[in-house]
């Protein structure tokens, strides 16, 4: 990170610390600098300060104008991934999708061996361990910890009152046609440009494929110690 002025380089090194100094008036939460603690406070209030000049839609946030504006307006993805075609209308998405080229799961569970890439699902896994239940199906109001689970279940419990869209192309259900397609446009869609895996010389033009590859070297030890037997998949 560079910066023009000292002030704005001041502002980004508190986003690499751990103290947060702002606290909330009206809850325990704190903030690490006054604007974050500014857009919170207005999500108590309803204040939405940031009107999208093309309707009539505000944001507590310049943030979330900006994503609006993209996502209903300009339809402009500057975000662009240099590995494959995908282009992203965050940053947030940009970096997860990067992570399925490179592999990397920088969210470990403290209490298992399970690693995500992304900082969501870490926070899903750990109602695994808490066992909390968040979500209940509205037919049966049976409870689930995750809402991949719950959506299943309605699925295959309620099928006649829940719509079902399979798709062509791998086992996977939803509920609603436009989820479906999203599925069909990010996993299935053909890529110009093959997509290359890092640990072997395979290469897909679909990502669906190339995710079904990338499983095979989970638990693949290809690095072996050159002065003992110790074999490590890192």
């Amino acid at each position: 990170f560079t910066a023009v002025k000292l002030s704005s380089l001041r502002r980004h090194l508190k986003t690499h610390s751990d103290e947060k100094r702002h606290v909330c008036h009206l809850c325990p939460k704190a903030f690490r600098t006054a604007t974050l603690l500014h857009n919170h406070v207005n999500t108590h209030t309803g204040n939405k300060p940031h009107k999208c000049s093309e309707c009539d839609t505000a944001f507590v946030t310049r943030g979330e104008l900006s994503r609006h504006r993209r996502y209903k307006h300009t339809l402009e993805k500057p975000f662009k991934c240099t590995i494959c075609e995908y282009s992203s209308v965050e940053a947030s998405k940009m970096r997860r999708h990067v992570r399925s080229h490179t592999g990397e799961r920088p969210y470990p569970c403290d209490l298992c061996s399970y690693a995500s890439k992304d900082a969501y699902k870490l926070k899903r896994h750990m109602l695994t361990h808490t066992g909390e239940k968040r979500y209940e199906c509205y037919v049966c109001q049976a409870r689930f910890t995750q809402s991949g689970t719950m959506k299943i279940h309605m699925l295959q419990k309620h099928g006649e009152n829940v719509p079902k869209h399979q798709c062509p192309h791998c086992s996977t259900f939803f509920s609603r046609k436009s989820d479906l397609g999203v599925h069909l446009r990010n996993l299935h869609s053909y890529m110009e440009e093959a997509v290359k895996c890092r640990d072997c010389e395979a290469a897909f033009h679909e990502r669906y494929a190339f995710l079904q590859h990338r499983k095979t070297h989970r638990n693949e030890k290809r690095f072996r110690c050159a002065q003992c037997s110790c074999t490590c998949n890192q």
